[in-house]
């Protein structure tokens, strides 16, 4: 590439915590092998931090020799002209929510792992970035590394998106592996996400499955052309989860994910159209073990997608980490450069200001396989009972397994269900509930069906 071609592209970072620091070190790394590749040399001119003393006493120098360019002043470091594209990762909602609203007010470009803020507010700030002839890149949001978000933007544009479902937390799905291989307990797998630096302190967005939502939000918007509310999902967490149940799922040859899954509405006379309304839920599932998703481990995640043409296509990566997140960041800041982002937010209709609210499927319409754990008590007529009432609500029952107890009272019994609704389930439950020989709560998962490649292709 010719060295008239070469420019300068100034950089504002707002945050220098573990995904910050990631991205000054692959910019000032490999900033000349991004300059070979792109003609375009990215130089940090400002780095915004709330710790700027602490920071300071690091003495972090970048390659070319200049000390970290460090300021505790977000405003100026953005009103700054030599600033030319923002990178927003002080997370939360209201100062991000600020500090790129005054970004897109001076047409500068943004670039955020924002998941929470863009679930939020996606449709009012990829406004005002349409308005201001700027764009907004968050290729970082899900999935970590993984490049999902260009994936659906570009590379599977000529699909209709008829199920997008997969494990987008990396930290439930650490505390999911070591429950199942270690055999811990919920709190123990906890402990251990804590000491690896998987979970935070404050566990709960991610164990209450909020993150995933978010992250379906963003994803699902994106996939079936519509405008999705973290609202519009049923969200279950993994922080009830019962070791046993791993357990019991593992002697059944399924493994226990959290899984975020976004699926058209079928029935049995139609395949799925490209306005069909939308089921969206978070929750634990029994994945079979012959399915690829049931292999993904640790903090890795993995994003099943499937297209009218192209069929089932997985996205597999590490889903978080100061690295992996960085090299999402880096790559909208290379299509920033280009011209290349910036050129799709303008011409594509897939973004949450120009696409209308999603039609969603009640939860209770959702018709799905279920895993079912009662504490009976060990008595003549009780399954009879359960199978009375699974059968009144039109439930018909795939497999009964009744486990020893060291208790002679109360023994564990699961079943497993054929396909069954939503709501006809949650009403046998509550009855199967109030019978005497059980103790309450029954527990009551989903098993995923694979979605079938080419449905009405």
């Amino acid at each position: 590439m010719g060295q008239d071609l070469e420019r300068t592209l100034g950089i504002c970072l707002l945050g220098h915590g573990t995904v910050g620091s990631g991205v000054v070190k692959v910019i000032d790394q490999q900033n000349e092998l991004l300059r070979k590749r792109t003609g375009i040399r990215f130089e940090i001119r400002h780095v915004v931090d709330r710790e700027v003393a602490k920071k300071r006493a690091l003495g972090i120098v970048l390659a070319d020799g200049r000390p970290l360019p460090l300021t505790d002043n977000a405003a100026a470091a953005i009103d700054d002209p030599a600033t030319q594209v923002v990178i927003e990762l002080f997370g939360g909602i209201n100062a991000a929510k600020e500090y790129i609203e005054r970004a897109l007010n001076l047409g500068k470009p943004v670039v955020t792992a924002n998941k929470g803020l863009l679930a939020g507010h996606g449709a009012s700030l990829f406004d005002l970035a349409r308005r201001h002839n700027t764009c907004i890149g968050f290729e970082a949001s899900c999935g970590g590394g993984i490049p999902i978000i260009n994936a659906l933007i570009n590379g599977l544009a000529a699909n209709r998106i008829d199920a997008l479902l997969g494990i987008v937390n990396g930290t439930c799905n650490f505390i999911l592996t070591q429950m199942t291989r270690q055999h811990w307990s919920y709190v123990d797998a906890l402990k251990a996400a804590q000491t690896a630096g998987f979970a935070e302190a404050d566990p709960t967005l991610d164990v209450s499955g909020r993150d995933a939502a978010q992250k379906l939000a963003v994803l699902g918007s994106l996939a079936f052309n519509v405008r999705i509310a973290e609202a519009d999902i049923h969200v279950e967490g993994i922080d009830k989860l019962d070791a046993a149940d791993i357990q019991f799922a593992d002697q059944l040859g399924y493994v226990i994910k959290l899984l975020a899954i976004g699926e058209r509405q079928r029935d049995n006379s139609s395949a799925p159209q490209a306005n069909s309304a939308l089921i969206l839920r978070v929750h634990p599932t029994l994945v079979h073990k012959d399915n690829v998703l049931a292999d993904v481990a640790g903090s890795f995640n993995a994003i099943s997608v499937y297209g009218h043409a192209l069929g089932h296509a997985l996205f597999y990566g590490r889903g978080a980490g100061s690295m992996p997140t960085a090299s999402a960041i880096v790559a909208d800041l290379i299509g920033i450069g280009l011209g290349t982002l910036p050129a799709a937010f303008r011409q594509m209709r897939v973004f949450p200001d120009t696409t209308p609210p999603a039609e969603v499927v009640p939860f209770e319409q959702l018709v799905s396989r279920y895993y079912l754990r009662l504490a009976a008590r060990d008595e003549p007529g009780t399954l009879a009972q359960v199978a009375r009432i699974l059968g009144e609500h039109a439930i018909s029952v795939s497999a009964i397994h009744q486990h020893e107890s060291d208790s002679r009272q109360i023994v564990p019994v699961v079943i497993t269900t054929h396909l069954a609704n939503e709501g006809a389930m949650q009403a046998a439950r509550r009855r199967i509930d109030a019978l005497p020989s059980i103790t309450p709560p029954t527990v009551c998962l989903r098993i995923i069906e694979e979605p079938r490649e080419f449905a009405g292709a």
